[in-house]
């Protein structure tokens, strides 16, 4: 297909703003998927994703419609809205030309269409992207389109009639919109244009891939120059590893073999590569016998949050190595290591992109590799300089010195911006406050918004300020967060200890100022939720030296002498003797079970 038939673009949107239900809509429309087989969002193939409702990994489709007697391909690719998978989002504006900003009319502008519509302007295979702005949901009863459209105005700096008008629910304005994609956004440019008939001539950017148990690695590419076919030698640019073509497609939205895929076309390339390590996101693939230089890739993201994962049963270690390679085939965005703990075993330290991103991962290891985990509380990284001057990284929680052997402690900080109703305002200084936020300037924004600019420590951030950021501005606050700089930090290490043993993976670094505090709630929370033993235990919390929560959970009691009747009393006496005797030596030498649901609930904020 001639190159000034080919659009692409993508769709960028906060979480929720109805990204899914439009390329629905899109797919309808352009019959690319038959009716039989049409259903609600279409394009979020994962489990997870339909079952919560948002998207976590991006995926392209091809559409073919006809505009003025013409065949145009339209080559979509939907994006996550979450914050956590704004490097998703990166990645597939690197693909496109342009990207439809799409707005809730419900809603308005919120602090994550800031941050992808800057990514958009930013970034991409030119300068920037062209944007073209939509009003979502406008069939809503509570649709405020005269005001968003004026947010949209403001934040663009456009005049109101290039803002377009759709519902992704009843698909009014959806033609139009698909008319309008093919007269602003342009089409794609062949930097090689003087060698176009050269058949060995490639440049296809990766990103993303996917794996397949029979056929390989199978790379997500946007040809930037040339052609690719069936049978063609192909070679990574960065790993400079060789391979063959298996087959080339598009995606429609299911994986559709083609003769070729061309310049300015977006398809698969399937590898037959089973080892990992070797394909990466932002690697250039150009032919064996005419190599060209790679094209500017991805910045790797770097991980907000770690945690450490360990297998329930030691004898799993192998196969959670193995689950986790595959999982990072599906998501390059997070990364894993080796490490070792003394009660718990072999295991990976895991760093992830935020709360989210963390959550999704581990829900995916139970699911689609039947794993039974341990996974330790949430943690971020502090550089801890100790009493011999000598400075280190600390990933974990359970690896942080004692008090005393720490000299000074650095934090990471983020600048955010919060979105919110005006009347909210004063909520929202009383909850940044109480997470040691730092506020910079507020301005308006809209009709009757404020936005607000912060700066707090990253840990303050994962301490469930999302939840009680959408709980105290009634749902309608936004928050949106890049890192910024280390800083000095008041913390210390809070440990959790059960039958008098530390539980490694209950242990976190804490604010000083809230030690009694956290020490409190996680003692009670774990009594809620750890299952009664055989014998009497205690559930302890420990900083700064000394224990400061204590709790007993009682043991499980049992009549011995319920089968007994009549007869001497003494007889009754020895049988409760010797089960006293028993539950004593059970103490001191039995081990509490903690089940692997208890691990996942002393995780999450708010769980009982």
């Amino acid at each position: 297909m001639d190159l000034k038939h080919i659009r692409n673009f993508s769709i960028i949107a906060h979480i929720d703003h109805g990204k899914s239900t439009l390329a629905d809509r899109m797919l309808e429309i352009t019959h690319t998927v038959p009716e039989r087989l049409m259903r609600d969002q279409v394009l979020d193939s994962m489990e997870l994703e339909r079952e919560r409702g948002i998207t976590i990994k991006m995926q392209p489709v091809r559409m073919e419609y006809d505009f003025d007697g013409e065949k145009y391909a339209l080559n979509l690719i939907d994006t996550p809205g979450h914050v956590d998978f704004s490097y998703e989002v990166s990645r597939a504006l690197k693909a496109v030309e342009g990207s439809i900003l799409l707005i809730d009319s419900t809603q308005g502008v919120q602090a994550q269409t800031l941050t992808t519509l800057a990514m958009a302007r930013g970034g991409g295979t030119e300068a920037g992207k062209k944007i073209i702005p939509v009003i979502t949901k406008i069939d809503s009863p509570l649709a405020r389109i005269s005001d968003v459209k004026e947010e949209v105005i403001k934040l663009l700096s456009c005049s109101p009639e290039e803002i377009l008008q759709v519902s992704g629910r009843t698909g009014e304005g959806v033609s139009f919109l698909l008319e309008q994609i093919i007269k602003r956004v342009p089409a794609p440019i062949e930097t090689h244009k003087n060698q176009e008939n050269n058949e060995n001539i490639l440049r296809a950017l990766i990103f993303d891939f996917k794996y397949s148990n029979h056929r390989g690695v199978i790379v997500f590419v946007r040809v930037l120059d040339g052609k690719v076919r069936k049978g063609d030698n192909l070679t990574f640019a960065v790993s400079n590893e060789k391979f063959t073509a298996l087959e080339v497609g598009t995606f429609s939205p299911e994986e559709v073999a083609r003769e070729s895929v061309s310049s300015g076309e977006i398809g698969y390339i399937v590898t037959g590569i089973k080892k990992p390590g070797i394909a990466s996101v932002g690697d250039t693939i150009t032919k064996s016998a005419n190599p060209l230089p790679a094209l500017a890739g991805y910045m790797q993201p770097m991980p907000v949050v770690w945690a450490s994962v360990f297998p329930e049963d030691a004898d799993d270690f192998a196969i959670l190595k193995l689950s986790l390679g595959k999982l990072k085939l599906s998501d390059s965005s997070f990364s894993y290591e080796e490490e070792s703990s003394g009660s718990l075993g072999r295991g990976f330290r895991c760093g992830f992109l935020g709360m989210l991103h963390l959550e999704i991962i581990t829900e995916r290891l139970k699911r689609e590799f039947n794993l039974n985990l341990v996974i330790t509380t949430p943690s971020i990284i502090y550089e801890v300089v100790n009493n011999n001057d000598k400075r280190e990284k600390i990933y974990s929680p359970y690896f942080f010195p004692d008090d005393g052997n720490i000299k000074i402690v650095f934090e990471p900080w983020v600048n955010a911006k919060i979105i919110s109703p005006v009347n909210y305002i004063g909520n929202i200084m009383q909850l940044l406050f109480d997470h040691e936020g730092e506020v910079g300037e507020t301005e308006n924004f809209g009709d009757n918004r404020s936005s607000v600019s912060v700066r707090m420590p990253l840990r303050e951030l994962m301490r469930n300020f999302f939840d009680e950021l959408k709980s105290t501005t009634s749902g309608y606050g936004s928050i949106s967060y890049e890192m910024a700089e280390m800083r000095e930090a008041e913390v210390t290490r809070l440990d959790v200890l059960v039958a008098d043993e530390i539980v490694p993976a209950f242990s976190k670094v804490i604010s000083k100022k809230r030690v009694e505090t956290e020490a409190e709630e996680s003692v009670l929370k774990l009594e809620r939720l750890l299952p009664r033993q055989m014998f009497t235990l205690k559930i302890q919390g420990k900083a700064l030296g000394r224990i400061i929560s204590s709790r007993t959970l009682s043991g499980m009691k049992k009549d011995v002498t319920a089968h007994m009747y009549g007869g001497d009393i003494t007889r009754k006496m020895k049988l409760r003797e010797k089960q006293k005797k028993g539950k004593k030596r059970m103490k001191e030498h039995g081990r509490v079970n903690i089940p692997q649901d208890v691990f996942l609930k002393m995780m999450r904020n708010g769980e009982n």
